[in-house]
């Protein structure tokens, strides 16, 4: 889906959700000096094998953002919502701010997005933040309001199932997204459902999903030809709607809460990945991602698998 434009809008105020992680220190570092290898620590975890999330890897404990139209509150396929929330423009003086809200989804686009991620992360946490009116209808700026105060209060993974063709706002959002991605905040974005220039899916610090036409439901691959780097199942795909019920639809906003949801079981069961190492296992576990042998080594024969 495609906002019909962006601005940069005014600063937003809200209050934080619960758990919202603490932002690290400010400031910037250009080398290393005075300091070794003992001084900056990284605790790490391993990748898993082939990058596939371990089977009891639920999503729990990871806080999921779906910046869309709402969530229908208590949909059987969606459950409870562990925090709802608005974006509010005022027309007149032009202030934005966002709060909480009961007001549940406007058109069912959220409530699907939301729906899929539930479906593939069953544990996790969903919040919402409301960015769209009815008919799919929205402003740049209060997209630009919701998608930044998601990335300030440092949820675990932003779903965007939206994007903006105006390159004009592309700045504002390539470097919210690299704030998103230093501060381990995933955004998982759509690529536009038509061959045409839109963001922030473009940008390399988010990542990008378009939609594939395999049967599979649980099946994920990764483009060779970026700039959309992952396809998930998009085509035909059954949603939760609004009233409680389920249709069938096709779409690239579809595709990308399968991703989210995976990026929330791959956090549940290792809860220290980097936002890199989120993407690099979405590569190793993509269904059309081969593995080559190794080169043997043994007694001092290299084998590299070329052609002499």
């Amino acid at each position: 889906m495609t906002t019909a434009e962006a601005s940069s809008g005014p600063r937003v105020t809200g209050g934080a959700p619960p758990g919202a992680r603490t932002a690290p220190g400010q400031g910037l570092t250009w080398s290393l000096r005075g300091r070794g290898p003992d001084d900056v620590p990284v605790l790490a975890d391993r990748l898993p094998p082939g990058g596939r999330p371990a089977g009891e890897a639920t999503g729990r404990g990871v806080r999921v953002c779906v910046v869309d139209s709402g969530v229908e509150r208590d949909h059987p396929l969606v459950g409870p919502l562990s925090g709802s929330w608005v974006v509010i423009k005022d027309e007149e003086s032009g202030g934005i701010t966002v709060e909480p809200t009961t007001t549940g989804d406007t058109c069912g686009h959220g409530t699907a997005c939301a729906g899929i991620i539930r479906r593939t992360a069953p544990d996790c946490e969903i919040h919402s933040v409301r960015v769209l009116g009815e008919r799919f209808s929205g402003t740049g700026d209060v997209l630009m309001a919701g998608l930044r105060w998601a990335v300030e209060q440092r949820f675990d993974i932003v779903n965007l199932s939206l994007s903006t063709t105006r390159t004009r706002f592309a700045q504002e959002l390539h470097s919210l997204a690299d704030s998103a991605y230093f501060a381990r905040t995933a955004i998982v974005a759509s690529a536009h459902n038509t061959p045409v220039e839109s963001f922030p899916w473009r940008f390399a610090s988010v990542i990008s999903v378009g939609s594939h036409q395999e049967d599979d439901p649980a099946l994920h691959l990764y483009n060779p030809e970026p700039p959309v780097e992952f396809f998930g199942p998009g085509q035909n795909v059954t949603v939760p709607w609004l009233g409680g019920r389920t249709i069938r639809t096709t779409g690239n906003s579809f595709a990308t809460p399968y991703v989210a949801g995976l990026c929330a079981r791959l956090l549940s069961a290792h809860p220290r990945m980097t936002a890199f190492q989120l993407k690099n296992a979405l590569y190793l576990s993509a269904a059309n991602v081969r593995h080559a042998p190794r080169p043997s080594t043994a007694a001092g024969d290299v084998r590299d698998g070329s052609e002499n």
